[in-house]
């Protein structure tokens, strides 16, 4: 017996082009041999398909589109899909998140996601009904332990503590299966191969069956799926890894020994494909832009999109625009000139002097009898952002906005100036992690294609003389080392404090300034999430509140 693993790349609500893909698929793995076929949760519509699954319109044309398949696919073979299907009671949501089986022409059988998860980027029970029980599903005498993604996650021994009473996994052990099977559209994040090894290791030694994990790559606005699907003997041992970050079909024979040895995981790559992937995805599946359009400061943050977008587009189709300022640095141009050089990327240069002095003359009635500071600063930003967006508009290029999670966290950012964009490429990386990014890129490349310059030098807005981002800032990796603990581990001061040793009141002044500064990133562009904590859709806080900590350590409750 011979099952095919189709870790496929669909674009929410394609139904024709993601139905082709699978029909090739399918096809493919019947051509190597396959009996059974597994593509991942929602293969069908693509991953998250969020309010279309509202639409009647919508549900209806998917249930078509899944009775075309089931007509074209070769009849002999057996398809595990991906796709909502709905729940024909009267109580309940209207949706079933489902594994379809369908062979001969027709759907065969189906198990629903039992665990339906609400937290971070996750929504799913805002519109489907989890399964009313656990069953077997019987394929050709093998009896399947079919789930759906988050459906794994509750065996997790590791865990604090558990969301969900329901365990899927031990009660389908528990009915005598053959297989575990999981279709997954679970997003990437640094790290996340590491996990799913572990708990499928552990799934398979407590209950001595074979484990195959089919999920979604690609990405999906916000979202980034890395694949890494699987197959697991009943040991627990690693039978084959699929490759990380692009499309891959294996047929396993249920008979035989371990395949080819999986790539190794290096979690700085990691990060560097998932964000090329990031931006190819975008730019290719909205299908509205000619090139992307980068502005080069001469420093770190826009040299490492500049060269994560030519990785992804190529350099035919990258631009980047480099604005200097009567504050600019002869580097900021030099260091933006040899990059482009070195990324053999259409370059252009455009002075905003012009423009600064203009804002400044208009405004000067209104700005009378104050001192220069931050307001005429930012001018110098928002006239690069006007800039760039009239470039974008021009010649639909995608803007790719550059600034890092650092300085998102605190506000270390200018609305409407450099958070212009179509897509915020290094939202979700630390300054720190962007240096490492930078070398890793030269590394890779086996030459400095960003300049040495660009990487050593201390970084600067260059909005007034002689300006530093530590005159407003702690060094970044002081600055990392607190927002890592707060954003992503939820931490507080004291225990903060307790792991680093920073300064109490630094470090409560840190978070201060990520809680006064919601309202900037709520109107930043989508950024590409490649940690289990993003700002965008799976951080949710109140813009408006006036929740704060106290300013000395709290003295211990008595009594």
């Amino acid at each position: 017996m011979k099952l095919a693993l189709a870790q496929i790349n669909p674009t929410v609500g394609d139904l024709p082009g993601n139905s082709r893909k699978i029909l090739d698929f399918a096809r493919r793995a019947r051509d190597q041999g396959a009996d059974l076929v597994v593509f991942p949760e929602m293969g069908l519509v693509g991953y998250p398909p969020l309010d279309l699954l509202d639409r009647p319109a919508f549900i209806e044309a998917v249930q078509r589109a899944i009775e075309r398949l089931a007509q074209a696919l070769p009849p002999d073979l057996g398809v595990i899909l991906g796709a909502p299907v709905p729940n024909g009671g009267k109580v309940g949501k209207r949706l079933f998140n489902a594994a379809l089986l369908i062979e001969g022409g027709r759907i065969q059988d189906a198990a629903y996601k039992t665990l339906l998860p609400t937290y971070d980027v996750f929504d799913e029970y805002r519109y489907f009904e989890p399964a009313p029980r656990r069953r077997v599903v019987t394929w050709r005498g093998l009896r399947l332990g079919l789930h759906v993604c988050e459906d794994m996650w509750n065996n997790e021994d590791a865990a604090p503590y558990h969301l969900y009473e329901a365990n899927p996994i031990d009660e389908l052990a528990a009915l005598g299966i053959d297989l575990f099977i999981n279709i997954s559209a679970s997003p990437f994040a640094v790290g996340k191969h590491r996990t799913r090894n572990a708990l499928i290791e552990a799934i398979c030694r407590e209950h001595g069956r074979p484990f195959v994990l089919v999920n979604q790559v690609g990405a999906n606005t916000e979202l980034i799926f890395d694949g890494d699907s699987r197959v697991h003997a009943a040991d627990g041992s690693l039978i084959y890894g699929a490759p990380s970050f692009e499309e891959d079909l294996y047929v396993w024979d249920l008979d035989a020994g371990p395949g080819p040895s999986p790539r190794p995981h290096d979690d700085l790559a990691d990060l560097h494909d998932a964000l090329v992937l990031g931006i190819r995805d975008y730019f290719t599946k909205t299908g509205a832009f000619q090139k992307a359009l980068v502005g080069l400061s001469g420093g770190i943050d826009s040299a490492v999109t500049c060269a994560l977008a030519v990785a992804a587009l190529g350099p035919e189709r990258v631009v980047g625009v480099t604005m200097p300022s009567k504050y600019s640095s002869p580097g900021s141009v030099s260091d933006s000139e040899a990059l482009a050089r070195n990324l053999g990327i259409a370059f252009h240069e455009i002075p905003i002097e012009p423009a600064v002095a203009a804002f400044e003359a208009m405004l000067a009635g209104v700005f009378a009898g104050t001192a220069p500071g931050v307001a005429e600063e930012n001018i110098q930003s928002r006239t690069r952002g006007v800039t760039l967006m009239a470039i974008s508009n021009k010649f639909d290029y995608l803007l790719l906005s550059t600034g890092n999670k650092s300085e998102a966290a605190v506000g270390y950012v200018t609305l409407y100036g450099d958070t212009n964009g179509g897509v915020a490429v290094l939202s979700d990386v630390f300054k720190t992690d962007v240096y490492r990014l930078a070398h890793h890129i030269n590394d890779r490349a086996g030459r400095a294609v960003i300049p040495e310059n660009t990487i050593t030098k201390p970084p600067s807005a260059e909005l007034r003389p002689d300006q530093k981002d530590t005159d407003s800032l702690p060094p970044y990796d002081v600055l990392d080392a607190v927002l890592r603990l707060y954003i992503e581990a939820h931490l507080e001061v004291d225990a903060i404090v307790a792991q680093t040793g920073f300064d109490r009141a630094l470090v409560r002044h840190i978070l201060q300034q990520v809680d006064r500064n919601e309202y900037k990133r709520r109107q930043m562009p989508p950024g590409l999430r490649v940690t289990n904590k993003a700002f965008g859709i799976g951080r949710r806080l109140p813009i408006v509140m006036r929740w704060d900590r106290p300013a000395v350590a709290p003295s211990p409750v008595t009594g």
